[in-house]
């Protein structure tokens, strides 16, 4: 551990539109944030190509590209943006406590007000052809990429209330939409069940999964395998979407913050707001519900207000 104790007001951890928004705020309130980007700068975006959904660009933009514009504009107004990753915390629960984060396992930070902006990962097969193709075809967010195919065929992998909904979300703007069910019958509510099964260009195969994306640069078909019978079939698509959830990246707060079942941070009402002062959560790591680019930025804005606001209450 490193002897020098950096004590700082305002510490966000995480990268990504919640990140860099709360970094923005923050530098312009004079908080002199630090930021840790965290093992993925620029967050889940940095693996989209194309973003068209964000006001303020008509032409549409690349995700990389956005996250390197929102960096540097976080750092125009004073935010210092560091490569590293917080690897153990100790949150005060005292009000105006020091926040304890040690970064990379070596270097300790006490800080007034933390923000917290690791995001949610989402969950992928593990197929060597999926992960080829992720960006060429291959999404994890119908809503953030399902404009991109228009008018043409694609398949969907997931059994929830999301899958589903995600689903007919396609069969509005596409040709047709094949969804694989891994098990005989979908998790779904049964009114999403009904709203699957009321969709005309929306079909469903129970007990099937993926074997092989078919496609070298981009998506050209799909292999499917019966895991009832072992048989195989291949159907052609432009485009694979899964849907078969997230990981917010919390593990290091378990224990100290709230969180639900599934490992999303819990905030006070529509506050940014954790269960200890001083601390705050923003974007996907507190929201399961949106998962869009947007409302991580705006929850980045309210991040850093709250934060603004609880330092103005020690003064």
């Amino acid at each position: 551990m490193s002897d020098t104790i950096e004590k700082i007001k305002c510490l966000i951890i995480g990268s990504g539109p919640a990140g860099y928004t709360a970094a923005i705020y923050a530098a312009r309130a004079d908080m002199k944030p630090v930021m840790y980007t965290g093992m993925e700068p620029g967050g889940q975006l940095t693996t989209t190509t194309e973003v068209d959904n964000f006001p303020g660009y008509p032409e549409g933009i690349d995700g990389p590209t956005m996250m390197v514009q929102l960096q540097q504009q976080a750092e125009r107004f004073g935010t210092e943006v560091r490569i590293g990753m917080a690897t153990a915390v100790e949150f005060s629960k005292e009000k105006g406590g020091w926040h304890k984060v040690t970064v990379d396992g070596n270097k300790e930070i006490h800080a007034q007000t933390v923000i917290i902006s690791t995001g949610a990962t989402a969950k992928y097969l593990g197929l060597p052809s999926e992960q080829k193709l992720r960006g060429g075809g291959v999404s994890a967010c119908a809503v953030c990429d399902g404009f991109f195919y228009k008018n043409q065929d694609v398949a969907i992998v997931g059994a929830g209330d999301t899958a589903a909904e995600e689903a007919t979300y396609l069969a509005n703007i596409c040709k047709s939409v094949t969804m694989l069910v891994r098990k005989d019958a979908m998790r779904a509510s049964k009114a999403m069940q009904h709203r699957v099964e009321n969709t005309p260009n929306l079909k469903v195969l129970f007990n099937t999964e993926v074997d092989e994306v078919i496609g070298d640069q981009v998506v050209e078909g799909l292999r499917m395998v019966n895991n009832f019978t072992g048989e195989k079939s291949e159907i052609a698509i432009t485009g694979l979407f899964i849907a078969i959830g997230h990981k917010p990246n919390t593990d290091i707060f378990k224990g100290q913050l709230d969180m639900d079942d599934t490992g999303y941070l819990i905030t006070a009402g529509k506050t940014t707001k954790t269960n200890l002062p001083g601390v705050f959560a923003a974007g996907d790591v507190q929201d399961k519900e949106y998962r869009q680019a947007i409302t991580a930025a705006g929850t980045g804005c309210m991040a850093a207000l709250d934060a603004e606001r609880y330092l103005a209450t020690l003064e």
